[in-house]
């Protein structure tokens, strides 16, 4: 590498670990607890019967419906970027506590890959963008499944997000999710503890039910199955018992949202 090709990279690595970029993740964390939230509380709306589209996108139209809604979901879009930039910065230089480890720089990439698309998605919706993100993710697994391989590639997706979902519950259930923190008071502990293993195992649950239906979207050839968060929820909803199960599910999910405001909070960064 060549001098001047060591002074850039310097100045990016110092740069992923100033105060400016805490801040940004901070804010990222913040602006992904706050959207748990709305979407755990639609999800109990929806089990109650109410018409709503339930996942990121959604939440944010129904923020946006409200007085200075729209001023919010810019600062949620810009949560959203800030987000982005700190996991790609992540994936860049180095996870805390972990290093140059490559699997979790990758994780971080991924990461920031998503947060970009709902930084763009908000940005969308200020916009006057009516196409829910439920309809887009089907647009996309269709235009993919129309190319020669494409419902392998949709089919292999699907089965990555089933084990990010899977590895969520695993996270959750042995609180591998503390690691993130060091000092807290023992009754704030407890609280994050109790709302992380919650939230954390409703959260992979939902992912893993989400990445089974893009499967069956590309074994059936069927992309309307593909419906992402939402689908995976209504899909819940329309089971036996399923108002009852997709209220528990929201309410872990509003229990994610909270342990996010936590983790915006005390998070090692």
């Amino acid at each position: 590498m060549t001098s001047e090709g060591a002074r850039i990279v310097g100045a990016g690595r110092a740069a992923s670990k100033s105060r400016q970029m805490e801040w940004a993740a901070r804010a990222g964390l913040t602006a992904r607890a706050v959207v748990y939230l709305l979407i755990g509380v639609l999800a109990v709306l929806v089990a109650q019967g109410r018409p709503a589209e339930v996942d990121q996108k959604g939440a944010l139209a129904e923020v946006i419906s409200h007085p200075f809604g729209g001023w919010l979901v810019g600062l949620a879009a810009a949560g959203f970027a800030g987000y982005a930039l700190w996991r790609l910065s992540e994936a860049a230089f180095g996870v805390v506590g972990k290093g140059r480890a490559v699997g979790p720089r990758v994780q971080s990439f991924a990461r920031g890959l998503i947060y970009a698309f709902l930084a763009f998605s908000a940005i969308s919706l200020l916009q006057g963008s009516n196409t829910g993100q439920s309809t887009q993710q089907k647009g996309y697994a269709a235009a993919v499944m129309a190319h020669p391989g494409g419902r392998w590639l949709v089919g292999i997706a699907g089965a990555v997000v089933v084990g990010v979902g899977v590895a969520l519950v695993i996270e959750g259930l042995r609180l591998t999710f503390m690691r993130n923190f060091s000092a807290l008071p023992a009754r704030v502990r407890t609280l994050v503890t109790q709302l992380g293993r919650v939230g954390t195992t409703a959260r992979g649950l939902v992912f893993a039910l989400a990445g089974a239906l893009v499967v069956a979207a590309a074994w059936t050839y069927d992309p309307d199955k593909a419906g992402g968060l939402d689908g995976a929820l209504k899909t819940l909803r329309d089971q036996p018992f399923g108002p009852v199960l997709l209220t528990l599910v929201g309410l872990g999910l509003v229990a994610f949202g909270l342990y996010g405001l936590a983790e915006a909070r005390y998070r090692r960064v």
